[in-house]
């Protein structure tokens, strides 16, 4: 909604999502010129508006250290106004400067993914071994990309963005 760049946060959360959803809106200011969201840094979209992000609560409180790809992904689709390829489900948490780090559960997140259908699952790199949890023919129906930093992500959720362009900005 038009603004000055505040992120709004409303569901029943704990402070770890909070940091997670904050430390994503900052990643993508931080490369809204990569991301087309900007032609200077000075001048980013994100400057321009508010972004409300509500977790519903459903009777259960969101504060795990795992959605910070998601939220980054879903702040780009807004401000681009471009859905994410279908069937795609992600897990991890991102650093300021765009590291995918590791994440629990990824055994039972995979297999919920699959059991929804889902055809294409990222995960970070440094929780690859914990695919050897995952039967064998639920892997051979998933594609498994391994994320180093949020722009394999992004890469992977927007295939019409150009992958020579996006490099993580330092």
């Amino acid at each position: 909604m038009p603004g000055d760049g505040k992120m709004i946060l409303t569901g029943q959360l704990g402070d770890v999502i909070k940091e997670s959803a904050q430390t994503a809106l900052s990643w993508v200011r931080s490369n809204s010129v990569l991301l087309g969201l900007s032609q200077y840094n000075t001048r980013s979209v994100l400057n321009q508006v508010d972004i409300h992000i509500h977790f519903p609560s459903n009777g259960t409180p969101k504060d795990g250290p795992s959605a910070g790809v998601t939220i980054a992904t879903a702040i780009v689709s807004l401000l681009r106004n471009e859905t994410i390829i279908p069937k795609l489900a992600m897990t991890g948490e991102i650093s300021l400067r765009g590291t995918v780090l590791p994440v629990g559960g990824i055994k039972e997140k995979v297999l919920a993914a699959h059991r929804f259908g889902v055809k294409k699952v990222i995960i970070p790199a440094r929780n690859q071994r914990d695919l050897q949890e995952i039967p064998k023919k639920v892997l051979s129906q998933l594609e498994v990309v391994l994320a180093y930093n949020v722009m394999d992500v992004i890469q992977n959720a927007f295939p019409s963005l150009s992958i020579t362009s996006l490099q993580p900005h330092l």
